[in-house]
């Protein structure tokens, strides 16, 4: 079905530029890209691990689709999990984020990952005459979501840039007279920090973890260009977008459903998403949480005039005395103090087991500032009872390859496991 759906689109735009490698030089036309597969083996292994960032990965995907392969992508040097007796009628395996512990995987049927597709698509309003500029993890589900299956599938064309650095983003952007720029924020922070945002964006995109208010408004107030938040997971695709042409007022929104998207809060407090692009499974251990063409998140969140408000997540209220913190609140208070350049507040075990967890704040600020001059900040803003017991400076809280900051990979690295 999904080789299918590509011949379509190859042959209906064959002559047009499909995929740029910016780095090799090197492109082609969807015709190009047509007969690139057609002399692939069809003899190929159960799984396909595409992986890396090069036109390969593309090659491999339309290989896994052509013959009929479950296609797997994994990040460049990633071990292949192990996999044995896979469900039927399986297309696709994405591995989670492992924002919240241990990654695992999500079975799809090809009609499942190409209603993402049709979704992001059609909620974003891409074209073809803008191409998606790649620097995202094509093996993450935002980028594989964003820039694999849109080419692929809605004839979006894409060039791959290996790199996010600034100075390689400002060689490389001029590509095309339109573009469109799939990003995460960290990435959007240097790009402004550095001055190198490209005029010619016509859409702009953050995603894989919060978009701070004042760096949306610093970019908008320099350039004129507006951020668009993006809120998503790896088991339904996409869930919400910000498609106003102005900055956001509230942290917490994450925009309005995307197109085709039901959603509704359970009796817990938590977002359920309801679509065709919902995964089948966990596999092999399968989870009630997930089902097809429903997916109940841990995301604490209101809904409130058509717009997705999120309130952190449940598994990661921090238990203060029989009080319960959110992580994600203080962080938003603590991003609006005009030194703090990131933050993480996680919740640690204290040696008195009476008095539940403390709250510890990871920070990445401007020289100069002190434990005391954040404490004094969010007590002018926070209960006292929120504001974290102890602070760890740091140079960079840099996101993994995913675009994801895990609470419990920061929690062990900084010894409080």
């Amino acid at each position: 079905m999904l080789y299918q759906r590509w011949l379509n689109v190859a042959q209906a735009r064959a002559h047009e530029i499909a995929l740029w490698d910016l780095v090799a030089g090197k492109r082609w036309t969807f015709r190009e890209l047509e007969a690139e597969a057609d002399r692939l083996s069809d003899l190929p292994p159960p799984v396909i691990h595409p992986q890396g960032a090069g036109s390969a990965f593309i090659i491999e995907v339309l290989r896994a689709w052509k013959s009929g392969a479950i296609c797997c992508p994994i990040e460049a040097g990633q071990t292949p999990p192990p996999l044995k007796k896979l469900p039927a009628n399986i297309a696709h395996l994405k591995l989670t984020s492992a924002t919240t512990g241990t990654p695992r995987l999500v079975t799809f049927t090809g009609e499942q990952l190409a209603a993402d597709v049709y979704n992001i698509v059609s909620t974003m309003g891409l074209q073809p005459d803008w191409p998606n500029l790649g620097v995202l993890s094509l093996a993450h589900s935002y980028g594989f979501s964003n820039l694999v299956t849109p080419l692929l599938l809605c004839g979006i064309p894409l060039a791959l840039l290996d790199s996010p650095l600034p100075e390689a983003l400002r060689r490389a952007a001029d590509f095309s007279p339109a573009i469109t720029l799939p990003a995460v924020p960290a990435m959007w922070r240097a790009w402004h920090e550095a001055g190198v945002i490209p005029p010619n964006i016509r859409v702009a995109i953050s995603a894989g973890a919060p978009l701070p208010l004042a760096l949306e408004r610093a970019v908008f107030d320099r350039t004129g260009l507006k951020l668009h938040n993006f809120y998503g997971a790896t088991e339904c695709g996409g869930i919400a977008y910000d498609s106003t042409s102005e900055p956001r007022a509230d942290p917490a929104c994450v925009g309005s459903a995307m197109h085709n998207v039901a959603l509704c809060v359970n009796e817990d407090g938590c977002l359920e998403v309801r679509s065709a692009a919902v995964g089948t499974a966990y596999w092999p251990e399968p989870d009630p949480v997930l089902a097809p063409g429903c997916y109940r998140t841990s995301d604490l969140a209101e809904l409130n005039n058509g717009l997705v408000f999120l309130r952190g997540r449940a598994s990661d209220l921090i238990n203060l005395a029989g009080r319960k913190a959110s992580p994600d609140a203080i962080e938003r208070v603590l991003l609006g103090h005009e030194c703090v350049r990131e933050c993480l507040v996680f919740g640690a075990l204290s040696g008195n087991s009476s008095r539940g967890e403390f709250i510890v704040a990871c920070v990445v600020v401007q020289a100069g500032v002190t434990e005391e001059t954040l404490k004094q900040f969010l007590l002018a803003r926070l209960p006292a009872w929120q504001v974290p017991r102890e602070w760890k400076f740091v140079e960079s809280l840099a996101p993994n390859a995913r675009g994801k900051l895990s609470r419990t990979e920061w929690r062990a690295r900084l010894g409080y496991a």
